[in-house]
């Protein structure tokens, strides 16, 4: 576990730092202004300026604000700024509070985060030729957060291109009632080695990984301030035409959160789903190199904030692309991406013992989704081996056709527990002629103060994705209690059984592209 978080947050860390030398390479070049910037309170915030050449005094140009990443520094997003103020954006990047050498403690998209992105704006407005009445934001990651977060309490923010971000931070992290263990560790040691936890966050940090139950209210009440969705009436009464971008594999923020988050959204508005892990689909991009993630975010500005009639907002608002192919398919909305769910039954009963690894499991935040990303080489287990003290496993029917997964599996089941509180974790397996699973999806779902031996109904969405099963395979599900991905709360000794009562059969509902 120690190892598999040490290579994540190395594997983030030298990204980051490569990531910043590929733009601080162009900076001297490429006419940009470093400057200090009075944030909330007074706190000094390091940022950076790119103006389009030539642009006068006297000129009014968009402006696009640009909130750093968890644990990056202000050169992060220098590439793109450059191809923006190219186009005729005024463009200023800062450093988040509390990362690198901006002052103040890291706020997580606290109340101070959201006041400083408004005096970021203020500041641009008065030292730079950009237009007050044409304001857009972005950013990847926590960048993303912030974005939303600002267009909730500042209405003069018009345009929003949140790329891996997130809309409900509790849905991200502890969805299922389940701590995602690596992603908590992943940032919060990041935010150690980069930055300057405040004691909120210390304190935080500390209840969430040691599962301090007494504390659980207090932390969804942290996170739910923290949470676009939870400002939602205010983004639609703002009106600003959001973007949302993220990967199907994000083990940070999983994307279905930001798909429910979407379909409540009630002014112009896009969704990109793409192959890949947390910030992977856009990282291309912050090198200057071409990436369809950027180039709409581009796009999504140009017509929104300069009034281009460049046809985004003709295409279809929900973009997909398949985790097994090439290309995007296009959908009016999200609910059309699962409208054809097909099932198949969760017969019999099974009982495993929990406490053990069966095999199957989500693999390494970031490293292994961004594999099946360029590789298309997802976890994979051999079905007929699981050991079946430890893991429930039920297979589909062989299926005559291509099976194109797409959207949010569901699982219907009924448990039984030897202990009042318990963890188990959900897959979803294309299973081959040779009983080699590839994983779907999963998702955990965690239990508190049930009573021993008296069966519960459970129902879990797995994480939403694109995936297609050949012909001739099956799908196939397997339960068992343990995932290095998250924190598991199975006390010693417990027994979980699955059953499928006549009056509440237990079964998969798989959402199918029918073309």
């Amino acid at each position: 576990m120690r190892t598999s978080l040490v290579l994540a947050v190395s594997a983030a860390l030298v990204a980051g730092t490569a990531l910043g030398l590929a733009p601080a390479a162009q900076a001297a070049e490429a006419g940009i202004r470093f400057v200090d910037i009075a944030g909330e309170g007074g706190t000094v915030l390091k940022a950076n300026v790119v103006t389009p050449a030539g642009a006068g005094a006297s000129a009014r140009l968009p402006l696009i604000v640009l909130p750093t990443s968890w644990a990056m520094p202000q050169i992060e997003y220098l590439a793109q700024a450059k191809k923006l103020a190219d186009s005729g954006y005024i463009v200023v990047s800062y450093n988040s509070r509390g990362f690198w050498q901006s002052g103040g403690e890291i706020e997580t998209a606290g109340p101070k985060d959201i006041a400083d992105a408004s005096k970021v704006i203020d500041w641009a407005l008065a030292n730079t030729p950009a237009d007050a009445g044409h304001v857009g934001m972005a950013g990847v990651s926590y960048g993303a957060g912030i974005s939303l977060l600002t267009a909730a309490h500042d209405p003069r923010v018009k345009a929003v291109a949140a790329l891996s971000g997130w809309a409900d931070l509790i849905e991200s992290i502890y969805s299922g009632r389940t701590q995602h263990l690596q992603a908590a560790a992943l940032l919060g040691g990041a935010g150690y080695l980069t930055g300057r936890p405040g004691p909120e966050l210390k304190e935080i940090l500390g209840d969430f990984l040691s599962s301090n139950l007494d504390k659980e209210d207090e932390m969804i009440a942290w996170g739910r301030e923290r949470s676009p969705v939870t400002y939602l009436d205010r983004i639609n009464a703002n009106g600003a035409a959001i973007m949302l971008g993220n990967a199907w594999g994000d083990t940070i923020f999983p994307p279905n959160q930001y798909a429910s988050f979407y379909e409540k959204l009630t002014g112009p508005k896009r969704l990109e789903f793409r192959p890949g892990d947390h910030a992977t689909a856009e990282a291309t991009g912050l090198f200057g190199l071409p990436n369809d993630t950027w180039t709409n975010a581009h796009r999504w500005f140009d017509r929104h904030l300069k009034g281009v009639d460049n046809g985004i907002d003709r295409e279809q608002p929900v973009q997909l692309k398949s985790r097994s192919a090439d290309g995007y398919e296009g959908y009016p909305d999200w609910k059309s991406v699962h409208a054809n769910q097909r099932k198949f039954d969760l017969d019999g009963t099974q009982r495993v013992w929990a406490n053990v690894d069966s095999g199957a499991n989500g693999g390494i935040t970031l490293l292994t989704n961004l594999l099946d990303q360029f590789l298309r080489t997802p976890p994979t287990v051999s079905v007929p081996l699981l050991p079946r003290a430890f893991a429930g496993v039920w297979q589909s029917e062989r299926y005559d056709t291509p099976q194109r997964v797409r959207g949010t599996a569901k699982v219907h089941t009924t448990v039984t527990s030897t202990k009042e509180s318990g963890t188990l974790v959900a897959y979803l397996y294309d299973v081959g002629p040779l009983g080699v699973g590839k994983l779907v999806g999963n998702a955990p779902y965690t239990f508190h103060g049930k009573t021993p031996g008296k069966p519960f109904a459970v129902d879990l969405e797995l994480f939403s994705t694109a995936y297609d099963v050949p012909a001739g395979h099956r799908l196939a599900l397997v339960v068992d209690t343990v995932d290095p991905l998250y924190i598991e709360h199975n006390p010693t000794g417990a027994q979980l059984t699955f059953s499928s009562p006549s009056a509440d059969p237990s079964y998969v509902s798989v959402p199918l592209r029918e073309k």
